[in-house]
């Protein structure tokens, strides 16, 4: 069924899609197996790179498992790691499974449109793949981003469509990222929500999380005609209106993933539940392990130290290697925990979400490139 459906795909001419309507918009169908040629991003390895990489991974490893363990309040945790709690471990796994799950549900509720040739298979391929890269390329998710732009396209899609889908993906999937952020934080200031409620970690965050709202809430009210009204500004001055055109462009495009994002938050589906569920999941994990060694602390407090510490992964650190880590232990000890329980449990928790799927999906990076090989192969045929 799935080769008929390219087969279809490639007879008929691609339309583009409305601005803001991608939830009713027909399937992209591939493009001429010749045209738009583009080879899948890769990391351009120097002997420097490389060495300098290793040695930051080397230095994190070593500060993280070595030199931590041998402070006052750390090394009497680090010695009840053979005695954790192994069911709660197990539960973490089991967590971590079903966030995987709850990210692949959201990644083909957005970027597949209905009848697209693409299966879950190929979501789950394109998901770890992205998180493979992710982990371990760019910071900032650079990396995941764009490996899965490029399956995208190699899939059929026009770039206005995937970019706008990939915003729409961004906006909900961190929309509930801002949205327990703030809630959690004046929840525990105000003290609707148990635990400690720092200033620094409670009140600016969420100030940070509202100023986020309104900035992307204004982004949906853009107008279609955008670009147009930009370049009427300079109709004379062609370098003046081609510079206007560019600025346009950015903000037609948030438009039209804002919207898109909406139309899904308005009218939810399993891409909603997917990502509501994959953050939960990960908070979840951390919970487990917080209980496998200890005592954990109140929910809020542990969502937001969760969504406060996962900030650190905007700083340009490969795979936020080290400052994740430490933003979260950092915040969990704001928060009046003990050092020792906090850094087993964040560790345990970087174990299992970041580690664990690195394997598979450097796996699954492999594969998606077969695919992409048999998607060119059958528009040839086509």
């Amino acid at each position: 069924m799935a080769e008929d459906a390219v087969e279809r795909a490639a007879r008929s001419r691609l339309q583009d899609a409305p601005t803001g309507s991608l939830a009713e918009s027909p399937p992209a169908p591939p493009r001429d197996a010749h045209h738009d040629e583009e080879d899948m991003p890769r990391v351009a390895l120097t002997r420097r790179r490389v060495i300098l990489f290793a040695v930051f991974v080397l230095a994190s490893i070593a500060l993280l498992y070595f030199v931590l363990p041998q402070l006052d309040g750390v090394k009497d945790a680090y010695r009840r790691v053979s005695s954790g709690d192994h069911a709660w471990l197990a539960a973490a796994f089991l967590f971590q499974l079903l966030a995987i799950v709850s990210y692949v549900a959201l990644f083909h509720g957005i970027h597949v449109p209905p009848g697209s040739p693409l299966t879950h298979g190929d979501s789950y391929l394109i998901t770890m793949a992205g998180l493979a890269a992710t982990r371990l390329f760019a910071a900032g998710g650079a990396g995941g981003v764009a490996l899965t732009a490029w399956a995208l396209r190699r899939s059929g899609m026009e770039r206005r469509e995937v970019a706008e889908r990939m915003i729409a993906f961004l906006v909900v999937l961190y929309g509930v990222y801002v949205l327990a952020m703030v809630v959690c934080g004046i929840g525990l200031r105000v003290g609707i929500l148990p635990g400690a409620a720092p200033f620094g970690l409670t009140v600016v965050p969420a100030i940070i999380g509202g100023i986020v709202i309104l900035l992307f809430g204004g982004l949906a009210l853009v107008p279609e005609d955008f670009e147009r009204r930009i370049e009427r500004m300079a109709p004379r001055r062609p370098r003046l209106a081609r510079w206007l055109r560019r600025f346009a462009l950015a903000p037609a495009s948030m438009r039209g993933g804002i919207r898109f994002a909406l139309h899904k938050a308005v009218h939810p589906d399993l891409a909603m539940v997917g990502a509501v569920s994959w953050w939960a999941f990960n908070v979840a994990i951390l919970w487990a392990s917080f209980r496998a060694f200890g005592e954990a602390p109140p929910l809020a407090v542990i969502v937001q130290a969760f969504f406060v510490g996962m900030l650190a992964n905007l700083l340009p650190i490969p795979g936020g290697i080290g400052g994740v880590d430490g933003g979260m232990i950092g915040a969990l000890a704001a928060f009046g925990l003990p050092a020792g329980t906090a850094v087993l449990a964040v560790l345990s928790y970087r174990l299992f979400a970041f580690w664990l799927p690195t394997v598979p999906g450097v796996i699954a990076y492999f594969q998606l490139r077969r695919r992409v090989q048999q998607w060119r192969h059958r528009v040839v045929m086509a």
